[in-house]
């Protein structure tokens, strides 16, 4: 099952938030996302699978089945099964891990270049995505503030927060996350400072 967050989360997140960036001159966007495509296809074509194994079953336990029986074996067996597959929990579990984190990753990046490329956006910008049906976190930052962070920053806030997030604490983890990122903000665009360029 997919974490969620309550209101009162959201809200201790979106505080979090507002913090930095009356202290910092970079953007700061955390998109949380339940799922990042709904993986469709994947429910209707396991579904025909799984009824085209029970079919051959079928068949092979009851030689003489003729094909009229085994469509109603096998028509009734997708009807179910593709509903059953259409349950959210399921039907992730059913996407191969990579095929997740590719559409998490590309939801992320069209993302930031929404927040990038936004009317009077801050030359600095900074998404914290997350997208937890796929358990996936991704930070992006603009070149210069990917750069002045100290080397392996990022892999490592990424990293407590999915292991945050495994362990059942995805509202501290993201939290945690958010305060990591500010702090490398305000420490390298302060908001009375010269933005770098």
């Amino acid at each position: 099952m997919a974490p969620t967050l309550t209101p009162e989360q959201h809200a201790e997140i979106e505080a979090a938030v507002h913090r930095i960036e009356q202290q910092s001159a970079a953007g700061l966007h955390v998109i949380v996302r339940h799922v990042s495509d709904r993986y469709a296809l994947f429910a209707v074509v396991w579904a025909a699978l799984a009824a085209l194994a029970i079919a051959l079953v079928a068949a092979a336990i009851w030689p003489d089945l003729g094909i009229t029986e085994g469509l109603l074996v096998q028509i009734p067996s997708f009807a179910i099964l593709t509903l059953v597959f259409e349950w959210l929990p399921i039907r992730l579990a059913l996407v191969p891990r990579r095929i997740k984190h590719a559409h998490a990753r590309q939801l992320a990046h069209r993302e930031f270049a929404a927040h990038a490329l936004a009317e009077h956006a801050p030359p600095h910008q900074l998404l914290l995505f997350v997208s937890l049906g796929e358990r996936y976190v991704e930070i992006i930052a603009d070149r210069a503030t990917h750069a002045l962070a100290p080397e392996g920053s990022w892999d490592r806030i990424v990293a407590d927060f999915i292991q945050r997030m495994k362990a059942g604490d995805a509202a501290g983890g993201m939290l945690e996350a958010v305060e990591a990122c500010g702090a490398i903000l305000t420490a390298h665009h302060p908001r009375n400072a010269e933005p770098l360029r």
